[in-house]
């Protein structure tokens, strides 16, 4: 079975909802699910759903006194205590929010244990990359950290080296700081600049602690960074630090907010571009982890044209089984998508733009343009710190 491709699901997942007109609409999880079916890729994984995690494992990455907090909101929304990024506009409290939470959590933490003993290759949880929550608060629409939850549970499962690849148009924080003092870890995100975007947090400058020097690498992009600029930046950044840094398994977050219709961020990248970066993702677990790859979700608020076409080219990129950009999406699913959301869905799995072109940083650079900057800032601060030139 080393060989197949596991989809993480439970249905209620759905159940993490923080109410209504807030951006986190759970419709997003159902819809991939649901477009997933209608293209036949359910057919071609192993669909799992694993156990909440426990008290045990949320401690491998929070605290005590905040997994209490929330259990505490859970029960009792009106008990939830700000001081712990609970009951706030980002993440209200609502009843049922740590169970829901640490079900989530469970299926990316049951991904990263399937693909470690070798139960599957790859193993995708669309509705986890919830990387913002911190070890002792909620923050950014996220409760438990999942993607770090997955990583520390690697790690107690004997990996020695994991790398975290992070493309959603958020930093990454709440990894890099569960991380940032592990040189076992390899943290990378891409991300709009902070000084545009939440949470404001992502500089080049920040590369670990002095334990675990360069451990932390951050690409802080400038808003309005299309398709070319965002690959050329991937390709100029993450290839290099993954084949130095040998890692046994990779761990990749593809928040869809980067995408050009998203309502919370500035970037402009088309689904074409978001499908050749989970490609790249795939290939690179090959060259460097001997193809194993744990593969989250994250952010994304364009929830029926984007969100659920991008997460479904993740799970068939993942089954081995890619959908071709052009592939025309069945009338019953964007009949579904009318009778939940009231919205016309997609007719194709693209927007038109594949095949992406982009220009190799190996090619040269123009130090006058601000992506070459950002991707300068980046090499300079963190490469040599790894032994690479920058």
């Amino acid at each position: 079975m080393s060989g197949c491709a596991q989809l993480m699901w439970d249905e209620a997942v759905t159940g993490y909802d923080f109410g209504r007109g807030h951006p986190m609409d759970p419709v997003r999880l159902a819809l991939t699910r649901s477009l997933v079916g209608a293209l036949g890729l359910d057919r071609q994984v192993r669909l799992v759903s694993a156990e909440p995690a426990g008290e045990s494992t949320l401690r491998l990455v929070h605290r005590l006194d905040y997994i209490e907090a929330v259990k505490t909101a859970s029960a009792d929304p009106a008990a939830a205590d700000p001081a712990y990024g609970l009951g706030t506009v980002d993440d209200p409290a609502f009843a049922g929010m740590h169970e829901v939470s640490a079900l989530i959590a469970g299926q990316s933490v049951g991904a990263a244990e399937a693909v470690w003993r070798g139960d599957a290759l790859h193993a995708v949880n669309f509705t986890g990359g919830l990387h913002h929550a911190m070890p002792g608060a909620a923050s950014g629409f996220c409760v438990y950290n999942d993607a770090a939850l997955a990583i520390a549970r690697l790690l107690e499962l004997g990996a020695e080296r994991v790398a975290y690849v992070d493309v959603d148009v958020h930093h990454g924080d709440g990894v890099q700081a569960a991380f940032w003092e592990d040189p076992r870890v390899l943290t990378v995100s891409l991300h709009e600049h902070p000084r545009t975007l939440f949470p404001q947090t992502g500089w080049p400058q920040e590369t670990g602690a002095d334990s675990a020097e360069g451990s932390a690498v951050n690409v802080a992009l400038p808003a309005g960074t299309g398709d070319a600029g965002w690959l050329r930046a991937f390709h100029a950044i993450v290839p290099e630090l993954l084949a130095d840094f040998r890692p046994q398994v990779l761990v990749t977050q593809h928040g869809a907010d980067t995408h050009f219709e998203d309502p919370l961020a500035h970037l402009a990248v088309s689904l074409d571009a978001q499908r050749a970066v989970q490609a790249a993702c795939h290939d690179l677990a090959h060259e460097h982890a001997e193809g194993r790859w744990v593969a989250l979700g994250g952010g994304g608020y364009a929830v029926v044209e984007v969100v659920p076409r991008s997460w479904t080219h993740l799970v068939g990129i993942a089954a081995g089984r890619p959908v071709e950009p052009e592939t025309v999406i069945p009338e019953s699913w964007r009949q579904e998508v009318y009778a939940r959301t009231r919205q016309l869905g997609p007719l194709r799995m693209t927007d038109g733009r594949w095949p992406v072109p982009w220009a190799d940083w190996e090619a040269g650079y123009d130090p006058a343009d601000r992506l070459d900057q950002a991707i300068l800032a980046t090499r300079r601060a963190a490469f040599p710190l790894r032994g690479l030139l920058p």
